[in-house]
């Protein structure tokens, strides 16, 4: 995948960075696997706003993913095309198998139209393939896992990321995340070999706010320019400093670095070591 630079002829283009979707292969979504997505402005169903900054935007389809991976066990299957998906970083692939049905799977890198992929037993170690986590060589790269046998893959699925499996003890395995924290899963659990596509999502600069606005995103008023009503960093003469230890949320919670998990989590046990390492 390669990156798509602009010439300066307005001030929006001088730092606009797009992706030129070299892996897409195909344009149009199928229309089997498409499901209605409802706009609800970051409201929740009393309609007030739980999640601020967000409305408008371009109308989408909810591209359904099999995250599972385990309808048609053994079966080959074969990549009819690389798609975009607008609710999601990674691309997506289209999958025929031997029977006639249809279904999509994240893009792994190294997946072209017409390689064959399996989910299951007999799967080999080799990009696209899902299998049970028993059945992996430690050292190889993953995503897609599952935190529950047959509950679908939870883990590691945006762009670019990957996670490794650096060994197995009876019933669990120890998994490197992307974030740095290792962590033990069933290894009766799923998950897919390789690296998902689209590395170079993260260099992506949209160099206009309408872009943003596109993308369903409203605009972010900054705390001190409120009044104190309003915010814990608003009021005071002319351009005031924060007044506080340091910066705070609209309700008065720490904004940086502030940790949301419980302290005694039942998962705890799991996190063998935790990001940054700790």
């Amino acid at each position: 995948m390669g990156m798509k630079h602009f010439r300066a002829y307005t001030p929006s283009r001088r730092n606009m960075v797009l992706s030129d979707y070299e892996e897409i292969t195909k344009k149009t979504p199928e229309k089997s696997l498409l499901a209605k997505k409802k706009e609800k402005a970051g409201r929740n169903s009393y309609g007030r706003i739980t999640v601020r900054h967000q409305g408008g935007g371009n109308r989408q389809k909810y591209r359904i993913i099999d995250f599972k991976r385990n309808r048609y066990d053994d079966m080959v299957a074969t990549v009819v095309g690389i798609e975009y998906d607008p609710n999601r970083s990674a691309n997506i692939a289209l999958l025929e198998y031997e029977n006639g049905e249809k279904a999509y799977i994240l893009a792994p890198q190294g997946l072209t139209d017409g390689a064959k992929v399996v989910a299951g037993i007999k799967a080999d170690i080799k990009p696209g393939n899902c299998m049970q986590i028993e059945n992996i060589p430690v050292g190889t790269l993953i995503h897609n896992i599952e935190l529950n046998p047959g509950q679908g893959g939870k883990l590691v699925r945006s762009a670019g990321q990957s996670a490794q499996l650096m060994a197995k003890e009876g019933k669990y395995a120890h998994v490197r995340l992307p974030s740095g924290e290792m962590r033990l899963i069933l290894v009766n659990c799923r998950a897919t070999i390789g690296t998902i596509g689209n590395s170079d999502h993260e260099n992506i600069k949209l160099g206009k706010a309408g872009k943003t606005r596109h993308l369903g995103i409203r605009p972010t008023v900054r705390g001190s320019v409120m009044n104190p009503v309003d915010h814990p960093h608003g009021g005071g003469e002319g351009r005031a400093p924060v007044g506080r230890s340091g910066p705070m949320t609209p309700w008065g919670k720490p904004a940086n670095g502030y940790k949301t998990r419980k302290k005694h989590n039942r998962t705890d046990r799991l996190i063998v070591k935790r990001r940054g390492g700790k």
